[in-house]
């Protein structure tokens, strides 16, 4: 579970219920649930216009992935890369296909598997990179839409707007109406804030986190295949690796894998 996210969920509403308690206002003046009808289902079904039926039922699984913390094992591609560089200059490339099979990584698999057949650097480097681009593309695909829905919330909230006000303009005679009802005009505008800065907006930021993390992950792997494919020494390839880390997980291993 990502602690930060839900924090950050629950900070986001309690920000809001202070501000408007401390107002001297009620949390009931900010509740209607026609104006959720238009700001959240009006967004949600203009996406049934941008994308695929498919995609669009898979943006709640999407939206999910917000609140797993993902660990794509930068630290142990380093301390895998470099005992396969071991492993390679003391018998030989060929002695890396034993053990490929038991591989949890398909992405290492693979690399490894073009590197075992004899593959040529630049080829390897093309499919994996090819690969990698078709992964990010699949992701992005998801991050737009969550990202659509954030950009539809507040013009959905503004046309929620002025669906009250024509409502509170045919019924001008009432005067004792017109503040009540233009506060519930307004609350639709709220919401359709809330979809865009406070939901939805911030989840698409995290997916973009968490494919920018993989894909570093992905670019450790290629450059470590490479690496081992021309001889470096395991200790060359470690300071290439221990390039990707932030300092904490850097400062974390380099004793172990720079070892002379």
């Amino acid at each position: 579970m990502d602690i930060a996210t839900i924090i950050g969920f629950f900070g986001g509403l309690a920000a809001v219920v202070l501000g408007v308690i401390s107002s001297g206002s009620s949390i009931m003046n900010i509740i209607d649930i026609p104006s959720v009808f238009v700001t959240v289902g009006g967004s949600f079904f203009s996406l049934w216009i941008v994308a695929p039926m498919d995609q669009v039922l898979k943006v709640g699984t999407v939206l999910g992935r917000t609140l797993k913390v993902f660990d794509y094992g930068e630290k142990a591609i380093v301390q895998n890369m470099v005992s396969l560089s071991e492993k390679a200059r003391r018998e030989g490339i060929l002695a890396l296909e034993e053990g490929l099979e038991d591989l949890d990584d398909p992405f290492l698999k693979e690399g490894l598997r073009l590197m075992v057949d004899g593959s040529d650097g630049n080829v390897i480097r093309a499919i994996l990179e090819s690969e990698m681009a078709k992964t990010e593309q699949r992701h992005m695909t998801y991050i737009n839409i969550v990202n659509q829905w954030a950009g539809y919330g507040p013009g959905f909230g503004m046309m929620g707007t002025v669906i009250g006000l024509i409502g509170m303009l045919r019924n001008l005679e009432d005067k004792s109406s017109l503040g009540p009802n233009m506060a519930t005009a307004l609350i639709t505008t709220l919401y359709g804030s809330w979809v865009a800065n406070w939901l939805f907006g911030p989840m698409a930021q995290k997916l973009i986190g968490q494919n920018s993390a993989e894909m570093n992950a992905k670019e450790m792997v290629i450059e470590g295949i490479l690496s081992i494919q021309q001889g470096d020494n395991p200790r060359v390839l470690a300071q290439k690796l221990l390039t990707y880390l932030d300092p904490k997980s850097r400062k974390a291993i380099e004793g172990e894998v720079l070892k002379d």
